[in-house]
């Protein structure tokens, strides 16, 4: 059976580990607002509303017309 004293080292050392594990892969808390991070990160305004409207266009692909079917 392991001693006292191996027995504290070691679980020192799985402890440091676990922290280093967190600190890892735990986010950080920024202070900055993410959307100060996003503004001015678009050069090219042309290419963006470009992609806008193609999003748009993608979104209302999957959504049925009220008129196909429809009699009056």
């Amino acid at each position: 059976m392991l001693d006292q004293a191996t027995l504290e080292r070691r679980l020192i050392t799985i402890e440091q580990v676990v922290y280093d594990l967190q600190r890892k892969f735990d986010p950080q808390p920024t202070s900055e607002n993410w959307l100060n991070k996003l503004i001015g990160s678009i050069s090219d305004e042309a290419t963006f509303l470009e992609v806008l409207e193609y999003g748009r266009a993608f979104r209302q692909a999957d959504n049925p017309t009220d008129e196909v079917g429809k009699q009056s």
